[in-house]
């Protein structure tokens, strides 16, 4: 049986950050957009949102940070 992993080529520990930082910084557009565009947003999806975003500017800062190191 052929083994598809058998010749991908491995991702460095930097790679790995770069891949996380884009798709937190993609979603983190995600929610940005969507927040921008709704014009009847409740206080609640307000602050739910709000919290999301915080959460992945923490991990996209944390990954910066590690990525710098």
């Amino acid at each position: 049986m052929f083994n598809k992993y058998k010749f991908q080529k491995t991702k460095t520990m930097s790679d790995k950050i770069e891949d996380a930082l884009s798709y937190y910084r993609f979603k983190s557009s995600e929610i940005h957009n969507y927040m921008n565009a709704s014009t009847n947003l409740t206080v609640d999806e307000i602050v739910e949102k709000a919290a999301e975003l915080s959460a992945l500017e923490f991990k996209i800062t944390a990954l910066e940070a590690a990525n710098d190191n």
